[in-house]
């Protein structure tokens, strides 16, 4: 059996960047996405290669829908035709503040890449794999990952939070689809992870985390979300899809 491949997008830091060393390790050959080929990207794919994974730049924006088909063809041709999509690019919101002030600007940054993005990126690439030879051995899935602001509100973001409700929806509406495919598609929503993204409150939720916010008392890592998706990537989860997989550390687990 040939190597998976693997699609990563926003890959080349944060929760793209754990994911793609935990699918390297798993034998992934891996296509980093990122919105444009700069140095930092260069430097993950050098690093994944001394390690002995195979690997490729894919430098494009998700928001672009015309290039989706280039590139997948593209990946194909150069690492063979591609097992697994990683929906993992985002965008916040362009200020933080009062609902009812959120611009259309905001508002059409987060949906055009949180969720228009995702959701014809999977389109295309479930075409591509309709398309495909595919083998009974090999498991094929699409792996959104949204965010717990799906579930729960976030006032001062709420134009971030209402785009990852929407790529949820798309998850579940794909695993409908797709399963009688034998794709699996999965919704894993992170909760506190330390990325750039969060760095202007991390400190703030940490002591949030640590005071009871969350069940595990404590932010968690770009690595442990990581884990979380090469352990769907691999068919460790065989008879599951169209689920949430929160990787929250309880933080939206009800109570009073």
């Amino acid at each position: 059996m040939t190597n998976p491949v693997a699609l990563i997008t926003g890959a080349k830091r944060g929760i793209g960047l754990g994911a793609a060393i935990q699918l390297g390790k798993e034998g992934f050959s891996l296509a980093l996405n990122d919105l444009q080929s700069d140095q930092e990207l260069t430097e993950v794919a050098k690093m994944l290669r001394s390690e002995g994974v195979e690997c490729m730049e894919a430098p494009f924006d998700v928001a672009d829908i015309e290039c989706h088909s280039f590139w997948i063809e593209k990946i194909k041709n150069t690492l063979g035709p591609i097992t697994t999509l990683i929906n993992n690019a985002g965008v916040s919101v362009l200020n933080r503040g009062d609902p009812l002030d959120i611009s259309e600007a905001s508002w059409d940054q987060c949906h055009a890449v949180n969720a228009k993005g995702l959701f014809f990126l999977s389109q295309k690439f479930a075409h591509h794999l309709l398309q495909s030879d595919r083998t009974a051995d090999q498991f094929y899935s699409i792996i959104n990952i949204t965010s717990s602001n799906a579930v729960a509100v976030a006032e001062p973001r709420t134009e971030y939070a209402v785009s990852k409700a929407a790529a949820a929806m798309a998850s579940k509406a794909l695993a409908v689809r797709l399963g009688r495919e034998n794709i699996h598609v999965y919704d894993v929503q992170p909760g506190l992870i330390d990325t750039d993204m969060t760095s202007r409150v991390i400190k703030d939720y940490s002591r949030r985390a640590e005071e009871g916010l969350t069940l595990i008392p404590r932010i968690s890592t770009p690595d442990e979300v990581g884990i979380t998706i090469a352990s769907l990537a691999t068919g460790r989860l065989p008879y599951v899809t169209g689920q949430t997989i929160s990787v929250d550390g309880g933080l939206l687990v009800p109570r009073y």
